[in-house]
This record gives structure tokens, C-alpha cells and sequence, in this order.
């Protein structure tokens, strides 16, 4: 049976080379441990910016769930986002990411969260399956748009809400 504890700021390392993994699976391209451990630092020491969540297998750690926060005025109050979730493939049948997402689930509930949402590859198939069997439905009639803000737009915006 794994272990799951909340992730703590020190931990960037250990989680570092399953976002790597995670960011290959899914093809996201620009994986830099330099960019990224400052980041998710930063997300593991605020916890009103989220949460994180790692699973150990005999002390190596085979898969990790990430949370942010978002204040939204349709739900009163804040939700929670599942930025990041993943789960060792050698390691994803046995029922270590249904024990991740039941712990992070309990914690939303804990703070307040009346919803939690995700992004979802459209060609994970197996990963769908997952979240249905969780109870998470495909919000009808609404679909994600997004747009990276780049060079010196992101710089400005880094600098006035650090």
C-alpha cells in the first residue's frame, strides 16, 4: 500500500523528476528544473495559491497531484484546480491514484472548495475513465480557451503580483 503525504517545500526535488515524466507523457514541451523548482516552491510554501501531494511505494516516490486555488464568483468562494496529476505507469494499476486524489479531494473540502475542475488530453482515454469513475463530468457547454503571455508582458506580470 503507498503512502501519501502533503508535499512540503523541500520536497521540489523529489517531485522534479516526476513532473519531468509526467510533462514527457503528455508531450508538454519546455520542461526546465530551473524554471519549474522556483515555481513550484513558491506554490508549496503559499498555501492559499494550493497544494501538493506525493505517493511513496516503498520510500520512492511513483506519483504526485498538485492543486491550485482559484477564487470564482459562480461558486462562491474559492475551487480547486487540478494542475498536475500523475502516477508511474508501472505503478498506476494499484490503486495509487485513487488514494492521491481521495486525499486531495478531502483537503478541498477541508478549505472551503465547492468544486474542483481539470484539463483533460482529449487522446487520454484511460485517464477519463479515471475521473468518471470519480464523479467528474465534462462541463457542457464550455470549453477551455487559453493564451500564454510572453516576453516582456510576462516579465511585468511576474514582477507585479510576486
Amino acid at each position: 500500500m503507498a503512502q501519501i503525504r502533503r508535499a512540503q517545500v523541500e520536497d521540489w526535488t523529489i517531485l522534479c523528476p516526476l513532473i519531468a515524466a509526467y510533462w514527457q507523457f503528455e508531450s508538454i514541451p519546455g520542461f526546465d528544473p530551473a524554471r519549474i523548482g522556483p515555481q513550484l516552491e513558491r506554490l508549496l510554501s503559499t498555501p492559499n495559491l494550493g497544494a501538493g501531494w506525493i505517493a511513496f511505494d516503498d520510500e520512492q516516490a511513483v506519483g504526485y497531484l498538485l492543486a491550485v486555488y482559484v477564487f470564482s464568483l459562480e461558486h462562491a468562494g474559492l475551487t480547486a484546480e487540478i494542475d498536475e496529476f500523475f502516477v508511474l505507469p508501472n505503478h498506476g494499476a494499484v490503486g495509487i491514484g485513487s488514494e492521491l486524489i481521495r486525499e486531495a479531494e478531502a483537503e478541498f473540502f477541508r478549505v472551503g472548495c465547492p468544486n474542483v475542475s481539470l484539463q483533460l488530453s482529449r487522446d487520454n482515454a484511460s485517464a477519463r475513465r479515471f475521473y468518471l469513475k470519480f464523479g467528474y463530468r465534462e462541463r457542457s457547454g464550455f470549453e477551455l480557451l487559453d493564451k500564454m503571455l510572453r516576453d516582456d508582458q510576462e516579465s511585468r506580470s511576474f514582477r507585479r503580483f510576486s
